[in-house]
């Protein structure tokens, strides 16, 4: 099984490019932050990136996502993030790295869960607000160098998905991926 991490600075289009692969037939495993946020959004938490547990939380679901995805068919699996992505969020943020997070990181280090190649989808150059997208342009700039220096910091090579669109850029991972 090889698996594969989509990641990006928020608004950048990795999502869309998620949706093509995932139609294409590829195994496609949901980020979790969005998730964590959606949840605790609808239960009263109209900011839920400003508590510390935060973080843990997401690596917590990264995990059951990743365990539950080694039964799922297909030779090639693709990550809508990792934890390496909820790392640099957690740096980001200035939350502190969370003993589930730390633990995390060890295991997918170890265990070399996933390819030690980061498909990088760039900005497009704006960023579309969303409830839980909640960041300006300028930011996410910096939130991507986070992502990248995090990855490399761990011995990732970050591989750029250029802007461009949707087909082409679907085809750069692709082309990748084969």
């Amino acid at each position: 099984m090889r698996r594969h991490i989509l990641t990006g600075t928020p608004g950048a289009g990795k999502t869309a490019i998620l949706r093509q692969l995932e139609y294409d037939g590829y195994t496609v495993v949901e980020e979790a932050a969005t998730d964590v946020i959606a949840l605790r959004q609808a239960q009263g938490d109209p900011e839920p990136w400003t508590k510390p547990s935060f973080v843990e939380e997401i690596a917590a679901l990264q995990r059951r996502r990743q365990e539950r995805a080694a039964t799922l068919p297909g030779e090639v699996q693709i990550y809508d993030r990792s934890p390496v992505c909820t790392y640099a969020l957690a740096t980001y943020l200035g939350h502190p790295v969370s003993p589930v997070l730390s633990h995390e990181l060890e295991r997918v280090q170890a265990q070399r869960i996933y390819a030690r190649e980061v498909l990088f989808v760039q900005s497009l150059g704006f960023v579309t607000p969303t409830d839980a997208r909640r960041i300006a342009y300028e930011e996410s700039l910096r939130f991507e160098q986070v992502h990248r220096d995090a990855y490399t910091s761990l011995g990732y090579e970050c591989v750029p998905i250029a802007p461009g669109t949707l087909p082409d850029r679907t085809a750069a991972v692709r082309k990748h991926l084969s």
